[in-house]
């Protein structure tokens, strides 16, 4: 996994997740709405949210999502499965409270984690569920690129289709004004 250090913008400051971040995560992660679009829609209830929580301080690349000018937490996103052969990593399991949505904060939030993620990687990979139209809609924004869409795996005995989005570092410098 590649380094994880605080990360700071003008609206947003991203830290690495610790376990004892559970509770104030929940506590942004419990509006159902978030996740109407979820392959996993019941992620606001705590046996479910605690399994993504759990995954991401295991993965050890979750960021703890804070406002800047409040500290008020807002939400989670992490790296995950980083191939150094490849130079690619995946960004995703990113939430915000809905206060954040459309804009401002998802594009800093995506400005900040991929400016570090080009430090060590030339290639950055988004998977996305295929109905949530909302993430795909801000990746789009940010200039990431359609790749593919496949049946993945099973949640609670469902399919999951997932879309895949990428970006490379020279696609990344060339959309700076998108951020």
């Amino acid at each position: 996994m590649i380094p994880l250090p605080p990360l700071q913008g003008n609206l947003l400051n991203l830290r690495p997740l610790q376990k004892a971040d559970f509770d104030v995560l929940l506590q942004a992660a419990s509006d159902r709405l978030i996740w109407e679009q979820h392959p996993e829609p019941t992620r606001y209830q705590k046996p479910v949210f605690q399994k993504y929580f759990d995954s991401g301080i295991a993965s050890g690349g979750a960021f703890l999502i804070q406002r800047k000018d409040t500290q008020q937490v807002v939400g989670c996103s992490r790296f995950y499965e980083h191939f150094p052969e490849k130079k690619e990593i995946k960004v995703g399991y990113t939430f915000l409270i809905r206060d954040c949505w459309g804009g401002n904060y998802n594009r800093e939030l995506k400005q900040l984690m991929l400016a570090h993620a080009f430090s060590f990687v030339d290639t950055v990979l988004f998977e996305v569920g295929a109905e949530n139209k909302r993430s795909r809609r801000a990746l789009e924004k940010i200039g990431a690129r359609f790749l593919t869409q496949r049946e993945d795996s099973e949640i609670h005995g469902y399919p999951v289709v997932k879309t895949t989005y990428g970006m490379t570092r020279a696609e990344f410098q060339a959309n700076a004004n998108l951020f």
